[in-house]
C-alpha cells in the first residue's frame, strides 16, 4: 500500500488556489500508483479561520471545492481537512473521505480545546477507520492523537493524524519524540500531515512525517517548505536520521516564512523600515532582504542631535552590505519646532525627560507612516519581545507597524538571530553586536541606565511570562528580590501598549495577545 504525504501551504479562503494545489498533489499521486493520498487538517479552508467558521457562505463554498476534488479522485483514496457542520448546525473540523470520487464519510476532530479557533468550532466524535485497499486505517483529526485511549490504534495497519500544529520553539523535535513513541507503543505504522505556512500571526512549519512499527523514522518531510513523499507500507523502508533543530535556525526559518506569507497573501510586494544603527532593526532588515529581496525593501535613517555619529555609520554600511534603498530625514529641526510650539503649553516645566524623548519616537512613526502611505509598502515594526513586555517601547512611536517581526523574540535572542545572519560573512556590522543597546533619545543613553544586562532579564521575563511563574518563584530561583519585583511591575503595568500592538510573528509558547492575555484594568499582582 502506497500513502502519499501531501504537505502544502494554503491561504485561509482561497478556496481556488488551495484546491489547484490539492488537486494536482493527486494527479501526482495517480501518475505514481498511490493507493492513499493524505492532506492537512483544513486543508480547503486554511487555518485558522476564526468567526469564518460560523458563516454559512464560508461552509458552502468549503463543501462545493470538497465536490470538484473528488470528481478528480478515480482509481484512489484521499483524505483531506475541511470544517464542516454537523447535525446540530455546529461547526467541526472534519477529514473527508473520498474513494473512487466518492465521498464516502466525514471523521470528525473531538478535541478543540487547543485551538487558537477553539471559541468557533464544536467537538466531534472522534477517530475513526477506513478500509483502503483491504487495509484498515485509523483517521485522527488534530490534537485528539493527543488522546491514544480515543483510537484504536492496534486494529489498524497505519494511523493517519491530519494536523495543523504551529511552531513553536522546540515544538518540532517534541513531536517526533511524541509520534515515534506512539507508533512503537501501538505496533503500527504511523503517519503525520501537517500544514505549512504563515496565516497573518500563526506559523505552521510543517515537519510531516511517517514512522514504522517500532518507533522509526522512515520519512521526515521538510521544515518550514512545501513538500511531498511517498511511503510504501508493503516494503521494508530504511530508518532515516532525525536532523539536529538547531533553535535559533529555525526561529529564523520561521519568521522569514511568516513575514514574505504575509506580505504575499495579504498583496503587499515591498515593506519599509526605520534603520537606526541598532540590532533590532539590523535583524529585521536583513530577515526582509532575506524573504523578498533587497529591491523590495525601503529603509528609512532617521538620526537626530542625540544620535551617535557610529550609529548612522552602522545604519549606512548595512545599507551598504544589503543593497536596499534608503532615504535620510534628520528629525532635530521638527523635534525642536514641536518643543518651540509646546513651550506655552508647557509653561514653567521645562525640565527634560520621558515627554522629550517620545516625541522623538514619534516623530519617526510619523514619517515612516508617512513612507509607508505614499509609497504603498508595508511598515515593519522592529520592536522585541523584552521591550514589549516592559513597556519599553513608545506607543504611537516605535511601536507603530502593520507587522512586528520581532516581537515574540527576546532580545537576547535577536543577538543569536545577528550571528545566525552572520553565519557566511558580515551582514550586520560587527559593531552592532558589540555595542551596548541604547534609544538613543537623550545624551549618552544607555539601556542598562535602567535595566540590568538583557541576559538577566530575559530570565526573568522568560520564568513569569512562558513558565507562569510568581514573583517568590523566580526570587527563590536565586534572582535579586527588587529587580525581580521592578521587572514583575513592569510588565502588568504595560498591558495597554501591548493591547495596541500590530499582529506578531508567533514563534514561542506563550505569545503576547494569543495565549497571554490579561485585564488592562486589574488590581492583581499590584
Amino acid at each position: 500500500m502506497k500513502v502519499a504525504i501531501a504537505q502544502l501551504n494554503y491561504t485561509i479562503g482561497d478556496f481556488e488556489t488551495n484546491k489547484l494545489k490539492i488537486i494536482e498533489a493527486i494527479e501526482r499521486s495517480k501518475s505514481q500508483g498511490v493507493d492513499l493520498v493524505v492532506f492537512a487538517e483544513e486543508a480547503i479552508s486554511g487555518a485558522p479561520a476564526y468567526d469564518l467558521l460560523n458563516k454559512v457562505n464560508f461552509l458552502e463554498l468549503c463543501e462545493e471545492t470538497l465536490v470538484e476534488i473528488a470528481a478528480c479522485c478515480d482509481n484512489i483514496a484521499v483524505l483531506v481537512g475541511l470544517p464542516v457542520q454537523n447535525g446540530a448546525s455546529k461547526t467541526v473540523s472534519a477529514a473527508a473521505f473520498i474513494k473512487n470520487r466518492k465521498i464516502i464519510g466525514y471523521i470528525t476532530r473531538k478535541y478543540v480545546v487547543q485551538r487558537d479557533d477553539a471559541t468557533y468550532l464544536w467537538g466531534g466524535e472522534g477517530s475513526a477507520m477506513v478500509e483502503v485497499n483491504g487495509r484498515r486505517v485509523a483517521v485522527v483529526v488534530g490534537e485528539d492523537v493527543m488522546h491514544p485511549a480515543e483510537f484504536t490504534g492496534r486494529d489498524a495497519d497505519v494511523v493517519v493524524n491530519l494536523g495543523s500544529t504551529k511552531y513553536a520553539r522546540q515544538r518540532i523535535e517534541k513531536r517526533y519524540d511524541y509520534f515515534s513513541g506512539l507508533a512503537f507503543r501501538l505496533g503500527v505504522h504511523f503517519i503525520m500531515v501537517n500544514q505549512i505556512g504563515g496565516n497573518t500571526d500563526v506559523i505552521y512549519d510543517g515537519s510531516s512525517a511517517a514512522f514504522d512499527r517500532k518507533g522509526r523514522p522512515i520519512a521526515l518531510l521538510a521544515s518550514f517548505d512545501e513538500d511531498y513523499r511517498i511511503i510504501d507500507l508493503d516494503r521494508e523502508n530504511a530508518p532515516v536520521e532525525v536532523p539536529y533543530q538547531d533553535k535559533t535556525r529555525n526561529v529564523y526559518k520561521a519568521l522569514r516564512l511568516g513575514l514574505r506569507d504575509f506580505l504575499r497573501k495579504n498583496g503587499y510586494s515591498k515593506v519599509c523600515l526605520g534603520l537606526s544603527g541598532g540590532i533590532d532593526s539590523a535583524v529585521v532588515a536583513a530577515l526582509a532582504v532575506e524573504a523578498i529581496g533587497a529591491e523590495n525593501v525601503r529603509v528609512l535613517l532617521m538620526p537626530s542631535e542625540f544620535s551617535s555619529d557610529h550609529s548612522v555609520e552602522d545604519a549606512m554600511q548595512m545599507v551598504r552590505s544589503l543593497g536596499m534603498q534608503y532615504d535620510t530625514v534628520s528629525i532635530t529641526d521638527m523635534y525642536r519646532v514641536v518643543l518651540k510650539d509646546l513651550a506655552p503649553v508647557f509653561g514653567a516645566r521645562t525640565e527634560f525627560g520621558v515627554t522629550e524623548e517620545n516625541i522623538q519616537a514619534r516623530i519617526r512613526g510619523m514619517l515612516l507612516m508617512a513612507l509607508s502611505n505614499k509609497f504603498g509598502h508595508l511598515l515593519l515594526n522592529t520592536s522585541n519581545k523584552s521591550e514589549l513586555a516592559l513597556g519599553w517601547c513608545t506607543l504611537y512611536g516605535d511601536s507603530t507597524g502593520m507587522l512586528s517581526v520581532l516581537g515574540d523574540v527576546y532580545k537576547s535572542e535577536v543577538f543569536d538571530l545577528a550571528r545566525h545572519i552572520n553565519r557566511h560573512g558580515p551582514i550586520i556590522p560587527e559593531n552592532i553586536l558589540l555595542k551596548e543597546p541604547s534609544a538613543e533619545l537623550c545624551p549618552e543613553q544607555k539601556d542598562t541606565d535602567y535595566l540590568p544586562p538583557y541576559d538577566e532579564t530575559d530570565s526573568i521575563i522568560y520564568r513569569m511570562i512562558e513558565e507562569g511563574q510568581s514573583r517568590e518563584e523566580i526570587v527563590n530561583a536565586g534572582f535579586n528580590v527588587e529587580l525581580v519585583r521592578k521587572i514583575y511591575g513592569m510588565i502588568l503595568r504595560n498591558e495597554q501598549k501591548r493591547y495596541q500592538l500590530c499582529p506578531v510573528l508567533r514563534v514561542s509558547t506563550c505569545p503576547f495577545g494569543a495565549l497571554r492575555v490579561m485585564p488592562i484594568t486589574s488590581k492583581y499582582g499590584f
